[in-house]
């Protein structure tokens, strides 16, 4: 019996699920309505968050084999470690535990090649609690026995969430900034890669998710247009964009990131090695 477990059931968690072929599947969402949206998808839900805990999560803890964590830091602390992390330390079953992370650990690289042995430099305090995060979750596999891996994870799209979906109702921008470069990763090679980590994955292993083609963003946006024959919105310098304080942090780093250990380690071949393949595999995509 493979049993999963998932701290935050969201975007990449739900493909995990769709890809993973587990025998009963166990998730945290925030809310009890998002509780029983997971339920008719046929997945076990229960309500973690800033409001209290599902009393049931703890004997859940103690039948999973695997663990997936996705939800992000509060405050500097990652609230499924201070919650659980003595279960999870003392779950019998649980053979392995992948943590979602960030690139932006890596602060700026001007536009530089980083890759898991590049020193990390996190730029702001949302990186800074994600680095923390990693950190805490892998010593408490050192001290408990349990294999521990990070992933940490590009731009993430796919079907939903893409430009094409944006360019159609109406909200893609085409934001210019000299030098800007991103990586991104299709939600279904993030599900390959948290599959490859539960199975090959060395205990404390880093590795990044990402493509094999860092790209300006406006690039991108003007390959989906082109894609879905529709017209790309013009062009806006980066210094005249309306970006919110988080947005505007997200485009202060620019880095070229290599998934060479993801390939050659966790042997994961990329479904969407680029954003060319990805975004034509979206097209059909109306959502």
């Amino acid at each position: 019996m493979t049993d999963l477990f998932t701290f935050g059931h969201g975007y990449s968690a739900a493909e995990v699920v769709r890809r993973g072929g587990f025998s009963a599947v166990v998730g945290t969402v925030r809310t009890q309505e998002k509780a029983a949206a997971l339920e008719a998808r046929g997945v076990a839900a229960r309500v973690f968050g800033p409001d209290g805990a599902d009393p049931r999560i703890g004997d859940d803890l103690a039948r999973a084999t695997h663990l997936l964590l996705s939800i992000p830091p509060r405050a500097g602390v990652d609230p499924a470690l201070v919650a659980f992390g003595e279960a999870i330390a003392a779950a019998p079953r649980l053979a392995s535990i992948v943590y979602l992370s960030t690139i932006g650990v890596y602060g700026d690289a001007q536009g530089g090649w980083v890759d898991e042995d590049t020193p990390t430099a996190p730029k702001h305090g949302r990186a800074e609690d994600r680095l923390a995060a990693e950190e805490a979750w892998c010593a408490l596999g050192t001290r408990a026995g349990k294999r521990v891996c990070v992933l940490r994870l590009g731009g993430i799209y796919g079907p939903g969430r893409n430009p094409i979906v944006q360019l159609r109702a109406g909200t893609a921008r085409r934001i210019v900034k000299p030098g800007q470069v991103f990586n991104r990763i299709h939600v279904a090679d993030i599900a390959q890669a948290v599959l490859a980590a539960f199975a090959r994955g060395r205990p404390g292993g880093v590795y990044n998710v990402v493509d094999d083609l860092p790209t300006p963003p406006q690039d991108v946006v003007a390959h989906a247009a082109e894609l879905a024959g529709l017209v790309p919105p013009p062009e806006v310098p980066f210094e005249e964009a309306e970006l919110s304080p988080m947005g505007r942090s997200f485009w202060s780093t620019s880095k070229r990131v290599s998934n060479r250990r993801l390939r050659e380690e966790l042997g994961v071949d990329l479904l969407y090695p680029t954003y060319r393949e990805g975004l034509a595999a979206l097209l059909g995509d109306a959502a």
